[in-house]
């Protein structure tokens, strides 16, 4: 028989109903996801549960505006599986002594270096300038001090590193001041530019990650985000877990695939206006990355971390129950 599917989605604290009930349901396999890439590589499987066309599985899926809705949501069980910051599902494995586990990578990094100009060709360039960003205390602070750090710059010296608490701020300080640079993620880089088509990108953090890595011989990426799964609900639903995992496979590769079609359900489910999805998908680095990649890419992103700052992964790595594999 053909379950019921309903498909709930909060945005910016407003709860907006589609063919459903008011409230995550128990017999449901509920799924959190926030605003931005993190959410917008599952739209081909939310819209084909929303059309009824899941038949094996009863998926409740909610996006929500801040990580602070996702922790709680996790810890007291009424969410099953979430799309999340990398560094936060760290933070929840410590909190919850191990409750969740990580399933999938599925967005790398999203931050960019955007000027008005084109002073800036590599990061050697970066010397002696003001860059304006904001994520104090988060990934964007920890990713920009090890790409600067590595490449012999010193944050606050060589580089200066003004902070604001909004990236609006920071799009308002490239307009400001003719030499301005600022840190962007995506798609907030695509929003700015529609606005001011004089910005460029200057540099992509995760292609000066990579390139770090391969000069030190390691493997490690700058991941945005991870979709995790409550350790009990893998235990007590691995097929379920299965299944969801093949089928949100499927809808990253039509993500990626058919960029018009995904915008169009990007902006029919307000994650991002459909305009602005259109032109940032390239440029989102949205993935499906499992099993021993993952763990390997995921698990020294996390060593970068805690080496900048240990409480940004929960004071200390996980262990490696924290990595799901299906084997």
């Amino acid at each position: 028989m053909r379950r019921h599917h309903k498909l709930i989605m909060l945005a910016a604290g407003t709860m907006v109903l589609c063919a459903g009930s008011n409230v995550l349901a128990e017999n449901s396999v509920n799924i959190l996801a926030l605003k931005g890439p993190t959410a917008m590589g599952m739209v081909s499987l939310m819209n084909q549960a929303d059309q009824g066309e899941v038949a094996d599985e009863n998926y409740n899926f909610q996006i929500v505006a801040s990580p602070d809705e996702v922790t709680p949501a996790i810890a007291q069980g009424t969410a099953d599986i979430a799309a999340v910051p990398a560094n936060l599902a760290s933070v929840l494995y410590q909190k919850t002594d191990g409750s969740v586990q990580v399933l999938t990578i599925n967005t790398l990094g999203v931050l960019y270096l955007v000027e008005n100009g084109d002073q800036i060709q590599n990061i050697s360039d970066l010397k002696g300038k003001t860059i304006y960003a904001s994520g104090k205390g988060a990934t964007p602070e920890y990713a920009l001090n090890y790409i600067l750090k590595e490449n012999g710059l010193t944050p606050g010296e060589d580089v200066q590193i003004e902070w604001k608490s909004e990236h609006t701020e920071c799009v308002a300080a490239l307009a400001e001041h003719e030499d301005a640079i600022a840190l962007l993620p995506q798609p907030f880089v695509t929003t700015a530019q529609s606005k001011n088509d004089s910005l460029r990108v200057a540099l992509d953090l995760t292609e000066e990650w990579d390139n770090i890595q391969k000069e030190n011989g390691g493997n490690s990426s700058l991941v945005t985000g991870v979709t995790v799964v409550r350790t009990e609900f893998v235990q007590e639903h691995p097929e379920i877990v299965e299944d969801f995992m093949e089928r949100y496979q499927e809808s990253v590769t039509f993500v990626n695939d058919h960029a018009e079609e995904a915008a169009k359900m990007i902006g029919n489910y307000d994650i991002i206006p459909e305009e602005v999805a259109k032109k940032a998908l390239p440029e989102c680095n949205i993935v499906y990355i499992d099993g021993a990649e993952m763990k390997e890419k995921l698990s020294g992103y996390l060593e970068v971390l805690k080496q900048e700052n240990p409480q940004a992964v929960g004071g200390t790595l996980p262990t490696d129950e924290f990595y799901y594999d299906a084997e």
